[in-house]
């Protein structure tokens, strides 16, 4: 179990100590290093901090994505860049422009662009609030943009059977139908979530696409509101579906 971390508590890294300074989430606060250097702290379960390590410690080269920069063993936890805001955040406080829109776009798929050994471990949780940045000074709103929280990053097989039931993964309002129905997915399913993602910065002040408006988030029928919705909006799902979903998920798209 993750542990939680407290205001004025230290962790000792591999190469400093660190100081908490502010919660920012639960399981994420920023601290202050021995240099004065402000950095993010994240602890988690054994699970998805090992695996967000391995990731991050695999594309270290690509600018894009947030760094890892130590590790504190005393609680378990990540040492990692700290960067301003998240694009949520900054959406929600003001819509961006195009040209903020399109500055992020290209840091996003940056993201993407790492070498063959690690590309099946592309991030699987892309929205507004895992795109993180640094404030710029005008015009440019921005000048630094990276994607964070691999901690859900997933190795895919790409050998693996269609019929595999895959890995539960990101927000409901940015996953992908065949996530949704936890069918095994691939790249288009980050695609989804890409896209869906652009569509929220557009028009910015917490709006997305494809969010229930009549059933509360922590319902169990949320997932299936956000699945309506998405057929409501793009209409019924390919038939090549019936090639990779069983007869329980087909029932539940076409009474939908």
């Amino acid at each position: 179990m993750a542990a939680d971390l407290k205001v004025g508590q230290t962790l000792q890294g591999r190469g400093g100590s660190y100081t908490i300074w502010e919660q920012l989430h639960r399981r994420i606060s920023s601290a202050m290093s021995t240099t004065s250097q402000r950095v993010t702290v994240k602890t988690a379960s054994d699970w998805p901090l090992k695996n967000e390590r391995d990731i991050l410690e695999a594309v270290r080269d690509n600018p894009c994505i947030l760094p890892i920069i130590d590790t504190s063993n005393d609680p378990p936890s990540l040492i990692l860049k700290y960067l301003d805001d998240n694009l949520l955040s900054a959406s929600n406080a003001k819509t961006l422009e195009r040209a903020d829109i399109n500055y992020v776009h290209t840091g996003i798929v940056q993201s993407a662009q790492t070498s063959p050994d690690t590309v099946s471990n592309w991030p699987v949780d892309i929205k507004p609030d895992n795109v993180l940045v640094n404030n710029g000074t005008a015009p440019d709103r921005f000048n630094e943009v990276q994607l964070g929280d691999c901690g859900d990053a997933f190795m895919i097989d790409p050998n693996a059977s269609p019929f595999e039931e895959g890995h539960v993964i990101g927000a409901a309002i940015f996953r992908s139908p065949e996530a949704m129905l936890n069918l095994r997915w691939r790249a288009p399913t980050d695609i989804w979530s890409f896209g869906a993602t652009l569509i929220s910065l557009i028009w910015g002040k917490n709006w997305h696409i494809f969010k229930p408006t009549d059933v509360p988030l922590e319902s169990d029928e949320y997932p299936m509101q956000v699945l309506i919705k998405q057929v409501s909006i793009f209409g019924p799902v390919p038939l090549s579906y019936g090639e990779i979903a069983d007869n329980e998920r087909l029932g539940i798209l076409s009474r939908h």
